[in-house]
């Protein structure tokens, strides 16, 4: 019966299928107001695309630096995009080139040059427990 037992315990661990913990650190938050809105993605096709965020997260800004710990996403490959709402209207203003007025971020700290960044540039793997920084650029 404790042989049995020992192999229950054992393989249990090996099917487990709660998802990978993922923890966002978001740094260089310049202003003290409003919301970070964060959407991930796992599709080049739909990357940065409105509405088309697999998860859309919301963290009420109170720090220079704020943290936040994911557990709802399945194992998989991801590119994260934020951007500081400081105005708290849900959008992310941009100037009339087109380039973000509140601070923003992606995954990997990439930092665009001409364009946005690719699905590929952005893209990491999450498969166990993780941990990304991401710098606001302003």
């Amino acid at each position: 019966m404790n042989i049995v037992l020992f192999y229950v315990v054992l393989f249990s661990g090996f099917f487990s299928n709660d998802p990978p913990k993922l923890t966002l650190n978001m740094t260089h938050i310049e202003t003290l107001r409003g919301e970070i809105i964060i959407g991930v993605f796992n599709a080049d096709k739909t990357f940065l695309k409105e509405g088309a965020a697999v998860k859309t997260y919301i963290v009420e800004v109170g720090e220079r630096e704020e943290t936040l710990v994911i557990e709802d996403l399945p194992d998989g490959d991801y590119a994260i995009s934020l951007y500081h709402d400081e105005n708290s209207d849900r959008v992310c203003n941009r100037n009339f080139l087109g380039i973000p007025k509140e601070g923003y971020g992606f995954s990997n700290n990439i930092k665009p040059k001409l364009s946005a960044p690719s699905y590929k540039d952005c893209k990491f793997m999450l498969t166990k427990e993780t941990e990304l920084t991401i710098d606001l650029i302003q």
